[in-house]
């Protein structure tokens, strides 16, 4: 093979679809831009969502309740079963984890699952296990070992209430003095 026998896979390349180029093309005339009006010029865009100025769906319906998604603690799941891997004795943590390609992910804590029989007996650090998994892991004599979430990704406590603003102490009024009354 020489370098002018290399080719492109079959189907990897397209032509160019050429418009304008006569009604019989099927793309002539407008250029499948349809009739006229802003979609039809060049440079045109309208946002996602938008409705000529009417007021948008979105902003229609009524919104209620709450997502928990953005302050929710996910896990990357390691079944117990996949454990097995791992020598008789080994110290099993996040680290060994990721490097065998048990635990894949973009996520920072681990959880242990029980699915699945373990076979040997090992020293398992984690973020977190299950209650199967921990009984596991236990009654063939391994250990099970707690790790701190990382000190960023916990979610800050609440700051504690201030003390209610103290009332400004009032300048001392002179007393109103009575006026005598006139005799009648």
């Amino acid at each position: 093979m020489r370098l002018h026998d290399l080719k492109p896979r079959p189907g990897s390349r397209h032509r160019r679809k050429r418009l304008g180029q006569g009604e019989s093309s099927g793309h002539g005339k407008t250029s499948g831009r349809g009739g006229k009006g802003q979609t039809a010029r060049s440079g045109s865009s309208i946002r996602i969502g938008f409705e000529g100025g009417q007021m948008p769906l979105i902003r229609r319906i009524p919104k209620r309740g709450f997502n928990n998604k953005a302050f929710a603690i996910r896990y990357i799941p390691v079944n117990l079963e996949a454990l097995n891997k791992f020598d008789e004795g080994a110290s099993v943590d996040e680290s060994a984890l990721r490097s065998l390609g048990l635990a894949n992910g973009t996520g920072k804590r681990i959880k242990i699952l029980g699915t699945g029989e373990l076979t040997r007996k090992l020293t398992v650090t984690a973020h977190a296990f299950s209650a199967s998994a921990r009984t596991k892991i236990e009654k063939l004599g391994g250990a099970c070992q707690l790790v701190k979430a990382p000190a960023a990704e916990k979610t800050p406590e609440k700051a504690p209430k201030k003390a209610p603003a103290k009332k400004p102490v009032e300048a001392a009024k002179p007393e109103k003095t009575e006026k005598p009354e006139k005799p009648v």
